[in-house]
C-alpha cells in the first residue's frame, strides 16, 4: 500500500498543478477568509466538476503547508480502507517531513474516514475535505464530527465568475451604454445557454455534460446507494429537466417514469438531490407536515444540464431563466420556498421574522397577459406575508412602479446577479 499512496501522491500532485498555456485565466473561487482561520474541519462540497479541486489548490497555494492532500476519487485507491489512514499519514511524514494541515478530496469513498479526521483534528489539525454526496457527508459528519466542522457549498460559476472567466467582465460605463448593454445582453444569453460548468464553458462540448451526468447517474446514485432501476432512474432524470422549474408530485413522476411505488420515485429524487444534481423546493406552509405533503418544484444545479438531460426546446428560455435565478438564491444563502395561494409566486426568502422577501423570475413581461399574471402573484404574495416591496427579476425590462399600495422593482437579470 505505501508504494501504491507515494505513487498517487506525486502524481497527483502534478495533475493538480495550477494549469498554464491555456485560453482561459484561473477564476480565484470565493471563500470567507474566517472559514480560512477557523480551527473547525472546513467541508466543501458540491455537485461534481464545479471546481471544488481548484479551489482546494487555491486554498493549499495560499498556506505554508500544503503538501498533504491525496484525492480519494482515484481507482488505484479503491480498497483503500480507514485501516490505511495511518499507512497514508506515516507516508506524508517521510515524504514531506511533519506538518498539520491536511486537503482530502472526495473522502466520503472511503467508509468510516471520519474517525480518523477526528483523530487528527483532536490532535490540534486544520482539515479542508470536498465532497460530492450530501447524504453520506451529513451522516457522518453528524456522528462523529458534531461541532467539529464547518460546511460551504460550492456551484458552477455565478454570472460574474462566468464572465471573468471568458475575459468579459464589464466596466461600471458598460451598464449605461449601448455597446456595453448589448456586450451584456450577449452575455446573458450565452450564460442561460452553457451554465457554469468551467470545463464546458470552455470546450462546449456535450459528450463532457453526458459524461459528467452519466458518472452521477451511476457513481453517486446508482452504485452509492444499491439501486436496480437504471432504465427507471434515467427516465425519472428525463421527466424531471423536462419539468424543472414546474411543480410535481411523486405521484406524478411514479405515473410518468412507470414506477410501482411513490416511495421509489421519492428515493430516487432524494438520491439525486444528494448527488447535488437537483434541488426540492416546497410550498410556504407554516405547518411542517403540510410543506411535506405539497407539491414541491424542482430545480438543476446548472441549466446546461437541463438542456442536455430533458426535452426543452431552445425557445422555451422560462424554466431556464427561473432555475439560474433559484440557484443565484441558493448562492447567497437565502432559505428558498415557492409561494402558492390565490396566485403563485416564484420565491419567497424565509428569514428570521418569517418570510422577508417575495420574488419573481420572468424572462420577459412584454406581453400584457404575463405581466398582469407576474404582478398578481407577487403581490398575492406580499399581502399574504405583509410585505411592503417585491422583485420581479427580467431578461432585460427595468424600472419600478406602485401596485395596490405595494412597492414592485424590475430588475433586469444581469444586473440582480451581479448585485448592481
Amino acid at each position: 500500500m505505501k508504494e501504491i499512496l507515494r505513487q498517487v501522491i506525486f502524481e497527483q500532485r502534478e495533475r493538480s498543478a495550477r494549469p498554464t498555456g491555456t485560453a482561459f485565466p484561473e477564476i480565484p473561487r470565493k471563500l470567507p477568509q474566517a472559514l480560512m482561520d477557523c480551527p473547525e474541519i472546513l467541508i466543501i462540497s458540491g455537485i461534481r466538476r464545479c471546481g471544488k479541486s481548484t479551489l482546494l489548490r487555491q486554498i493549499r497555494e495560499s498556506r505554508q503547508e500544503r503538501d498533504f492532500y491525496l484525492n480519494f476519487d482515484d481507482e488505484r485507491l479503491i480498497n483503500f480502507t480507514v485501516e490505511d489512514f495511518q499507512i497514508l499519514h506515516e507516508v506524508f511524514i517521510e515524504l514531506f517531513g511533519e506538518q498539520h494541515t491536511f486537503y482530502f478530496d472526495e473522502i466520503q469513498n472511503v467508509a468510516g474516514w471520519e474517525r480518523f479526521v477526528r483523530r487528527l483534528a483532536d490532535a490540534g489539525a486544520k482539515i479542508f475535505i470536498t465532497g460530492s454526496n450530501a447524504s453520506m457527508l451529513s451522516r457522518e459528519l453528524g456522528t462523529h464530527l458534531t461541532g467539529r466542522f464547518v460546511r460551504h457549498e460550492l456551484y458552477p460559476f455565478s454570472f460574474g465568475e462566468f464572465l471573468r472567466f471568458r475575459g468579459n467582465y464589464p466596466a461600471d460605463s458598460d451598464f449605461f451604454t449601448t455597446s456595453g448593454r448589448a456586450k451584456l445582453s450577449a452575455e446573458v444569453q450565452a450564460y442561460l445557454r452553457l451554465g457554469g460548468f468551467p470545463q464546458y464553458i470552455a470546450g462546449e462540448n456535450d459528450d463532457y455534460l453526458k459524461a459528467l451526468y452519466e458518472g452521477i447517474v451511476y457513481r453517486d446514485v446508482l452504485v452509492r446507494n444499491r439501486f436496480m432501476g437504471e432504465r427507471e432512474l434515467r427516465e425519472l432524470g428525463y421527466f424531471l429537466a423536462s419539468n424543472a422549474a414546474k411543480r410535481f408530485s411523486y405521484v406524478s413522476a411514479t405515473k410518468a417514469v412507470g414506477l410501482k411505488h411513490s416511495e421509489t420515485a421519492k428515493n430516487y429524487i432524494a438520491a439525486l438531490e444528494n448527488s447535488y444534481l437537483v434541488s426540492q423546493v416546497v410550498k410556504f406552509d407554516y405547518s411542517a407536515k403540510k410543506q411535506i405533503a405539497n407539491e414541491k418544484k424542482i430545480y438543476f444545479a446548472d441549466p446546461a444540464l437541463i438542456r442536455k438531460i430533458g426535452f426543452n426546446p431552445t425557445e422555451n428560455t422560462g424554466p431556464i431563466f427561473e432555475n439560474v435565478v433559484y440557484t443565484e438564491l441558493r448562492r447567497r444563502g437565502c432559505d428558498i420556498f415557492y409561494h402558492a395561494g390565490k396566485k403563485e409566486c416564484d420565491f419567497v426568502l424565509r428569514g428570521a421574522r418569517g418570510i422577508e422577501a417575495a420574488i419573481q423570475a420572468c424572462a420577459t413581461m412584454r406581453a400584457t397577459e404575463t405581466r398582469e399574471r407576474e404582478i398578481a402573484g407577487l403581490l398575492d404574495a406580499l399581502d399574504t406575508y405583509d410585505l411592503a416591496t417585491g422583485t420581479i427579476v427580467t431578461l432585460d425590462e427595468a424600472g419600478e412602479f406602485s401596485r395596490a399600495g405595494k412597492r414592485i422593482f424590475v430588475r433586469p437579470l444581469a444586473e440582480w446577479l451581479l448585485g448592481k
